[in-house]
């Protein structure tokens, strides 16, 4: 009973193979693997909120501008009901100066062309920002494994020196490389899944966005081009009830 006791009390030993003990055995290479990889995963996630944010906010101002923007009385009107840094304003506001200065061309070009040149290069350049941080999610979503089999190679080589030093496969020689091999290879795979799960997610929205922003871009030329005469079908107020005929006077 005093020896089981005394076996409980005792302090269990320490783990030889965990992260730190892999990282310290691998030396300088092991912990430069392990800071890339960290940074990676840090810019990942930090690329992921701050995208996902900036998405919400342009389907937020394109949910607004469905609801108000094609009810004003003019262009002018209705973009100044959106917000000062919207995606949106600033199609309408390049489409309104395009149209302005269509009439200072001296070579006759085409109204229809020139707007619809301008309100495209608007929209590209709101693309552009929009899917801005997504290469960097490509590259580490297909280098990060790699980088962590640069450390498992690494580990598996110190792992055949020791062997070849100690003359024998025995597991202690061989534990801590191998240890430190195999955790390279999950860090590796550890970023490059969420990276690669982030790049797919926000393209998705970006596609969806890109989408809503070519169809405002289409009604607004057919409203530019037309002076204002069409207009979306969503803009269209609702039509008044018609009125209930009177009833007939009932006979005493």
């Amino acid at each position: 009973m005093l020896m089981y006791l005394a076996a409980a009390a005792a302090p269990k030993a320490e783990n030889p193979y965990g992260l730190m003990e892999a990282l310290e055995q691998g030396g300088t290479i092991a912990w430069t693997v392990f800071i890339i990889l960290c940074g990676m995963s840090v810019g990942t996630f930090y690329i992921l909120f701050t995208k996902l944010i900036e998405q919400q906010k342009v389907i937020n101002q394109g949910k607004k501008v469905r609801a108000t923007f094609w009810r004003a009385a003019s262009l002018k009107e209705g973009t100044a009901k959106l917000e000062k840094n919207s995606a949106y304003k600033q199609i309408v506001d390049d489409g309104i100066k395009a149209q302005e200065e269509h009439t200072k061309l001296t070579d006759p070009v085409e109204a229809h062309d020139w707007l619809h040149g301008s309100l495209a290069r608007s929209e590209a350049s709101i693309n552009s920002k929009l899917g801005g941080g997504l290469a960097f999610l490509a590259t580490v979503g297909s280098t990060s494994p790699f980088i962590g089999l640069f450390g498992t190679v690494i580990g598996i080589y110190r792992a055949l020196i020791k062997i070849g030093a100690a003359g024998q496969a025995s597991i202690d020689a061989v534990a801590g490389p191998v240890g430190e091999a195999l955790i390279m290879t999950a860090l590796g795979l550890a970023v490059a899944v969420p990276a690669v799960l982030a790049y797919n997610f926000l393209q998705r929205r970006n596609k969806s966005i890109a989408e809503q922003l070519n169809g405002f871009t289409v009604d607004l030329l057919a409203h530019l081009v037309s002076n204002g005469a069409v207009k979306p079908t969503i803009a269209a107020a609702p039509a008044a009830p018609a009125a209930k005929p009177a009833a007939a006077p009932t006979k005493a």
